[in-house]
């Protein structure tokens, strides 16, 4: 009896595995026959034995995932009316099955923002509200915030916030609430990246050439930078004048009271108005010394600083921000007050400091390179030597170039400016000069070199 059921469970046992052999020899063929399609961008005739695979084998190979929405981004593209929604539901299906295969390859922030986006872009096709798709975003940045790091994605979410606000959905606060929630998070993806930039761009400063792996992915953190960059530059427009100081004002002098010993509150309140640029008003003043008196920080040292320019504040200032990046900003938004004042020689001095600790930005070189520009017609003893100042301040802004891959166009555009202000080739060779050192005097203190052609 024993040895039947044996014989019984063996033959079963094989017969499953036959069957399993099987189905994995049909899932195999057509996994090689969807991917040379897709690799040949023929993503019709892929279709099929793609469907075959993901329907009998949802597990085989992570290719039925990767190239899956591939094709059905083309089929989405390339259809209309009720089978264009279908496709569009399937991807979204495509999207939740991903993670359910192949979780540890796809992150709940991801997928979630990826769903969002599809709807936000097919939202009149699949008759979805802002309201919906806003939603969709909030559900990927409050359950992964971590994984949800889409610069188009973050961009989505704050404007449908606006356009919810400006529809009367939301209220003037939650609005600047979520700005301050997606800068934050935007932060902390550009330090992140920035840290990993600047660790390359020591090795290549030491004199080591980076692999090819290493390349990539320093192109990789600069295309991040430079996304992240436009997408913070594109939610101050969107936000536009619905946060002037003529709106910030009235509302914080209103909330003051109920939030003065929120920190949070108090600290996002006081960083908006510096932010537009409202510091003369007394409320600025009054959130400042309110945020130092329950929590001191290195901003409120800086902006009491700003205010009352007594040197304790500004030592506060930098004994109390450790992380290098953020003291660098605060150097840089010192270095950005000076300049406005017409401090060239303190300005540069905090600019360079900016450098030191984040030499991966290279926008302090393009400030300093203006600085000299604008000093040139004072900073010469003759005409030449006043043009040359340009050549000085063409070098400074391609040296912003060098160092920071999101100001290559920025820098180069600025160099070509500033040489067309200087000498030309012909006042070269009136003043037989080409070759000599050219000292520079006034703050800027630096000497250049007259070009030989």
């Amino acid at each position: 009896m024993k040895t039947r059921i044996t014989t019984l469970l063996l033959a079963l046992f094989m017969s499953t595995m036959m069957g399993f052999a099987q189905q994995d020899e049909e899932c195999m063929n057509n996994l090689s026959i969807f991917d040379s399609y897709v690799k040949s961008k023929k993503y019709d005739d892929a279709y099929g034995p793609w469907k075959i695979v993901r329907e009998k084998c949802p597990k085989f190979n992570r290719a039925i995932y990767v190239h899956g929405e591939k094709i059905l981004k083309h089929k989405i593209e390339n259809s209309s009316g009720a089978e264009q929604v279908a496709h569009i539901n399937d991807l979204m299906l495509l999207h939740d099955q991903s993670r359910e295969h192949f979780e540890s390859r796809y992150d709940l922030g991801d997928v979630l923002g990826d769903k969002a986006q599809l709807a936000y872009k097919y939202r009149k096709e699949l008759t979805k509200s802002d309201d919906d798709v806003y939603n969709m975003f909030d559900e990927a940045f409050t359950k992964d915030l971590k994984n949800f790091n889409s610069p188009q994605g973050l961009y989505t979410y704050f404007s449908l916030m606006v356009d919810l606000y400006d529809a009367g959905k939301k209220k003037a606060q939650e609005m600047f609430d979520k700005y301050d929630d997606v800068i934050e998070k935007i932060e902390t993806e550009i330090d992140a990246n920035t840290v990993k930039l600047n660790r390359l761009l020591e090795k290549e400063e030491a004199g080591t050439a980076l692999t090819k792996k290493e390349g990539q992915y320093k192109r990789q953190y600069e295309q991040y930078l430079e996304a992240f960059d436009k997408v913070t530059s594109s939610m101050d427009s969107k936000l536009g004048n619905r946060a002037t100081c003529e709106v910030l004002i009235p509302l914080y002098q209103k909330d003051f009271e109920e939030n003065k010993s929120n920190g949070v509150w108090l600290q996002r309140a006081m960083n908006r108005m510096y932010a537009k640029g409202c510091k003369e008003d007394p409320l600025f003043l009054k959130l400042v010394e309110q945020k130092n008196t329950i929590e001191p920080t290195a901003d409120t040292s800086f902006y009491l600083y700003l205010l009352t320019d007594e040197q304790k504040y500004f030592d506060q200032t930098i004994k109390l921000q450790t992380d290098p990046l953020k003291k660098a900003k605060l150097y840089k938004k010192l270095a950005q007050e000076l300049k406005g004042k017409g401090s060239y020689g303190k300005a540069r001095q905090y600019y360079m400091q900016a450098l030191k600790l984040n030499p991966s930005d290279g926008s302090p070189y393009i400030a300093i390179a203006n600085m000299y520009a604008k000093s040139a017609n004072n900073c010469g003893d003759t005409n030449f030597n006043k043009r040359a100042v340009f050549w000085l301040a063409a070098l400074e802004a391609e040296k912003a170039g060098r160092v920071d891959g999101r100001l290559k166009s920025t820098a180069a555009k600025y160099a070509v400016s500033y040489r067309a202000s200087a000498p030309s080739k012909q006042d070269i060779f009136s003043a037989t000069n080409a070759g000599t050192t050219i000292k520079i005097g006034c703050w800027i203190q630096r000497s250049v070199t007259v070009p030989k052609n």
